[in-house]
């Protein structure tokens, strides 16, 4: 697979995630970004895998308090 082809693999993941986000189905995107970790760790892209796991998490977190 080419450095183009993942790339475009890896944004079409974030973009189905951002629509799930968008819609308030937190869990579906959650999952989606999840599948995305696997491919990257698939394709031995770690530093990719670890921007799937940190956007899941960043995706559980509650939203901050309006202030």
């Amino acid at each position: 697979m080419t450095p183009a082809e993942k790339g475009q693999r890896y944004a079409k993941i974030f973009r189905k995630a951002g629509v799930y986000l968008g819609k308030g189905n937190i869990a579906r995107a959650v999952a989606v970004l999840k599948e995305g970790e696997t491919l990257a760790t698939g394709l031995g892209d770690l530093t990719m895998a670890r921007r799937f796991a940190d956007e899941a998490q960043r995706a559980l977190r509650p939203p901050a308090a309006a202030g």
